[in-house]
């Protein structure tokens, strides 16, 4: 736990209080009378009661949408699974201003549906309901699916043999061995949803607004940072309790499962309801998230004088009539791949030993410390932005003008993924295997390689695969920390749309087809990775 600790302690703890300590203390006085008056303001408390609701109506309807999808591509067989699986992943590592921007062309004016009916959304709750399924259908989908696929269908069959039928073998022995899981991506999809930035600023308008986008208003519009600080504390007690209660319910239902390689639980559908299923959620696919994809393949295409790919050309130059960057915008593709690889390796090293200690240690203390590793999910990316740019400035942190500042913020985010996506794979791993492998005289590091290692290696690949995800898609707090000269692709895209112009509107769509197309791309060598592993016999 060391590692893990000191990270946290080091790039996520210090900045996140000292911004905060900055908003409350005035001339070296620390301020606690003004923490009641901002939370009696009726419009803040519209806020959060509007941040809380949203989050749990996307965290229900994303699960609902997506467990389906889980489960085909969990135990299914069928041509193009591999390219499907990362296609799904896509959106996720999508900048949000960008997931905002697409599905405003598709509900707002202008957009699909109302050239073709006559119906706008985007001045309704349901456009942020629907991005919000969009950009997470991934979680659920990965997390989920991963030990799905790698739960011994004999058990279920064992059941039916018994005299259960059908549903009642899968929600007594399936579910609960798939409810911690579920668990932690309905944790993790809430904590996106709760503390949603940009697909509110774009679709919400003036209406509707998050603790997210009104902490960024106090602090970059109003310059109000005791507000901003308030309201960053209630994110973060907020967060806190529902991590509280995550920790105390789901682990009480963990335990030792029957993992087998998942070669052996797919097949192809079978009967008229399992290609019903099949077809399902394949048409929900299409609409909800290769619709909006293609929409931002249209607009990159669609040059003033036609189809072309002018944009993409442009992206090869600066601008010298004051661009938007130092360098030619096509110079961030390789700069977000350099930083989301070190981020990942960050995120994989500093997760798993968390993830190894948390399974091999118990207590108060430890509990709290699984709960603690969320909280990057769920505190204010400006803040930790800010955070960095005022704490992470002296000797021997120096890092304010390091290439190294922007993976670490990046592999803050990365971290809980590979936490929660390990987590669950390591606590089923039956204890009686290491001791036997201890017994017969195997050191501890060697009781890692040979017994869990082998059993956790897909939950490790698909780790990686979350955390170079979220790190190519990471906006919030890499705005604040990247270069001018190493702008990352999140980054280059908000730059443009911010921008006005047709030139600097395609060239962000064009970014956006790249980042869809370069993570798309990186996902799928990761699939053909994992089914070499596994046809070798291991997991």
């Amino acid at each position: 736990m060391i590692v893990p600790v000191a990270f946290f302690a080091v790039f996520f703890a210090y900045p996140v209080a000292s911004i905060v300590g900055r908003g409350l203390r005035i001339d070296g006085v620390w301020q606690f009378g003004g923490i009641g008056e901002v939370l009696g303001r009726a419009d803040l408390q519209r806020v959060l009661w509007f941040t809380t609701w949203q989050a749990l109506a996307s965290t229900a309807l994303t699960l609902v949408i997506a467990l389906p999808g889980a489960y085909v591509l969990a135990r299914f067989d069928f041509p193009g699974k591999r390219l499907l699986r990362a296609v799904v992943t896509v959106p996720f590592v999508l900048p949000t201003v960008v997931v905002g921007t697409a599905f405003l062309a598709l509900l707002g004016r202008g957009g699909l549906l109302d050239e073709a009916w006559g119906v706008r959304l985007d001045t309704t709750v349901w456009a942020i309901l629907l991005a919000h399924v969009f950009f997470n259908y991934a979680v659920v989908v990965r997390t989920v699916g991963g030990l799905w696929a790698q739960l011994d269908p004999r058990q279920e069959e064992a059941a039916r043999v018994l005299g259960a039928g059908r549903f009642a073998a899968w929600r007594r022995v399936t579910l609960p061995a798939l409810a911690p899981s579920v668990a932690a991506a309905a944790l993790m999809v809430f904590l996106f949803t709760f503390t949603s930035f940009g697909v509110v600023q774009i679709l919400g308008g003036p209406t509707f607004a998050t603790l997210e986008v009104e902490i960024y208003r106090q602090t970059a519009q109003l310059l109000d940072l005791r507000t901003a600080a308030v309201l960053t504390l209630v994110q973060f007690a907020a967060v806190g309790a529902v991590l509280a209660v995550h920790a105390r319910t789901v682990r009480r239902r963990e335990g030792a499962l029957s993992l087998v390689d998942p070669a052996r639980t797919a097949r192809r559908p079978r009967g008229a309801g399992q290609w019903t299923l099949f077809g399902g959620v394949l048409l929900s696919i299409v609409l909800l998230l290769l619709l909006p994809l293609g929409v931002l393949v249209e607009r990159s295409l669609a040059t003033p004088t036609g189809y072309g790919f002018d944009y993409y050309r442009a992206l090869g130059s600066i601008d010298e009539r004051g661009g938007a960057f130092l360098v030619p915008p096509i110079d961030a593709v390789a700069n977000s791949l350099q930083y989301a690889l070190v981020a990942t390796v960050i995120a994989v090293v500093v997760g798993g030993l968390a993830a190894a200690a948390l399974t091999r240690r118990a207590g108060r203390l430890v509990r709290g410390f699984d709960a603690l590793l969320m909280l990057p999910l769920g505190v204010s990316a400006v803040t930790v932005g800010f955070g960095f740019l005022i704490t992470l400035d002296e000797p021997p942190l120096d890092l304010r003008t390091s290439w190294i500042l922007v993976p670490l913020a990046q592999a803050l985010v990365g971290v809980p993924f590979v936490v929660r996506t390990m987590l669950p794979v390591l606590r089923a791993v039956d204890g009686r295997l290491r001791e036997a492998a201890a017994v017969l005289g195997a050191s501890p590091f060697r009781v890692w390689r040979e017994v869990d290692l082998p059993l956790v290696r897909r939950a490790t690949l698909i780790a990686a695969g979350f955390a170079f995800a979220v790190s190519l898609g990471e906006f919030g707090a890499t705005v604040f920390i990247a270069r001018p000269d190493r702008p990352t692709l999140p980054v280059a895209v908000a730059a443009l749309l911010g921008r006005p112009g047709e030139l600097n509107y395609g060239q962000a769509m064009a970014l956006s087809t790249i980042l869809m197309v370069v993570c798309a791309v990186a996902l799928l060598l990761l699939e053909r990775i994992r089914v070499r592993t596994t046809s070798a016999g291991e997991f």
